[in-house]
This record gives C-alpha cells, structure tokens and sequence, in this order.
C-alpha cells in the first residue's frame, strides 16, 4: 500500500456546546488548525503517484474560502469539535479523491483527532 500525506492550516473561532460551565472550550475560543489529508492506494498513477501532490490544492482552496477566519458554529452542519471537523473535512475529501484513507485534525500542537472509515 501507497501513503501519502499533505499538511494544511487555516484559523477559525468556535464554541462547543453542552460543557459544563467553566470548561474552556465553552467560551467563544479560536484555534491554527492543522490539516493533514492522508491518501492511499495499492497502485499508481502512470506517473507514479497516488495522487499528484500540486491536485490537493483543491483541498487548500475547500479550507481557505469555507473555514479560514470564520465562526465554525455558522458553518458546519455539526458540532464543531475536532472529530466532527474531521469527519465534515473526510468527506469534502473523499468527493475529490477516493483515495483519501483519513483526515487528521490538530487544535494545538500535542493533540489530533482523526476520522478513518
């Protein structure tokens, strides 16, 4: 099996819902998300990739004009915690390339929450 992995930014504010009061994430907070798009595949292209590393640009282009520097809440269909982000994220994805096997998503440098069917 073939892996291949791309590293993406955006920031963007959010609140989560249903916290006890006092926890910190229930206060209006923001974060630099990190965003890795992993990809699969038993073959490769005639050129030799899974997926040409310059095509994942689309995935920049999803981040930069529906996350970068919004309020989460108005724009997930969910609740806007980092598995959610990666599984909404996932399935963005997915729709471009088939090839995609995961999403990783990072709200501070020592944590990551990943969705993988």
């Amino acid at each position: 099996m073939f892996t291949i992995s791309k590293r993406f930014s955006f920031a963007a504010s959010h609140v989560i819902d249903g916290l006890p009061e006092g926890h910190p994430c229930s206060r209006l907070h923001g974060h630099n998300y990190s965003v890795e798009v992993i990809l699969a595949s038993e073959t490769l292209d005639a050129t030799g990739f899974v997926v040409d590393y310059n095509a994942l640009a689309a995935f920049r282009d999803i981040l930069d004009s529906e996350l970068d520097h919004r309020h989460l809440n108005d724009v997930l269909p969910c609740p806007t915690t980092a598995e959610h982000l990666a599984h909404f994220l996932f399935e963005r994805a997915h729709a471009l390339w088939p090839e995609v096997a995961a999403i990783r998503v990072s709200e501070t440098p020592r944590t990551w929450a990943e969705y993988r069917p």
